[in-house]
């Protein structure tokens, strides 16, 4: 027999590459499995329909202890979802949603939003974002142009406030949010940083109208932002990318 054979039919190398594909096919299972404990089980769209859990199915939850002390589990099969106004456009299943009321508020297609915790991100035992009037050992660069005492413009060319302030990620180093002063009203609201752009003039914001800024989702604290307070804002704003005017529901051809 050849060096490295235990038979005439089987040796070594022959063993190890059986063992790695065993190996191999446990750690798709595995994978795939692990994917299945966010989003499922899924919903059928029918009312008491059946909760669809696809193969391998929903693993048993592991429970995570934060930082904070906070423990959450995963996957949470009674956490909430989140909450939207829309009915669908047909009767077949999966037809898409239609916006009830309000469309930037109805948290439908880009202004969906998850049921993310209602507490602040944390770092060390402090939220991570709070506005420079806090993070005093925060300024902007000077190369850069400041929008504090600047004005706000909408999608409509129109003044929809003053940036009074800034809040900045202090573990990551950048600018989230710029706090609006609404026009003609003692409201302040915030702006996602992705969603303005910066000049001279100002800060032009292309998702919604200037009007629009009035109903901007609020924050509970004017010093702090809970993680699910951040996806209401985000998810207003993406709504306005489609919803603020008719016309941006339209075919662009």
């Amino acid at each position: 027999m050849e060096t490295g054979a235990i038979t005439q039919y089987i040796d070594v190398a022959q063993i190890v590459l059986y063992m790695f594909w065993a190996f191999f096919a446990g750690l798709i299972y595995y994978l795939v499995r692990e994917s299945h404990r966010e989003g499922y089980p899924m919903d059928s769209g029918r009312e008491n329909g059946p909760k669809i859990e696809g193969w391998p199915p929903v693993p048993e939850p592991v429970s995570y202890k934060t930082e904070d002390g906070h423990t959450y589990l995963s996957p949470d099969l009674n956490r909430p979802d989140g909450e939207y106004s829309a009915q669908p456009t047909h009767r077949w299943n999966g037809a898409p949603l239609e916006p009830v009321g309000d469309p930037l508020l109805a948290g439908v297609g880009p202004g969906a939003w998850a049921m993310r915790a209602d507490v602040p991100d944390m770092e060390h035992g402090h939220p991570k974002i709070v506005p420079m009037r806090i993070a005093t050992d925060h300024s902007v660069a000077k190369r850069d142009v400041d929008p504090r005492g600047l004005p706000v413009w909408g999608a409509d060319k129109i003044v929809a406030g003053t940036v009074v302030d800034l809040w900045v990620d202090r573990m990551e180093m950048v600018f989230r949010y710029a706090e609006v002063q609404l026009v003609n009203s003692d409201k302040r609201v915030l702006l996602p940083m992705n969603f303005a752009r910066i000049k001279k003039d100002g800060s032009h914001v292309q998702a919604i109208l200037a009007h629009q800024f009035a109903n901007v989702p609020q924050t509970k604290s004017n010093d702090q932002i809970t993680l699910l307070e951040e996806e209401k804002i985000t998810a207003y704003y993406g709504a306005g990318t489609l919803y603020a005017t008719p016309e941006r529901q339209e075919p662009i051809i």
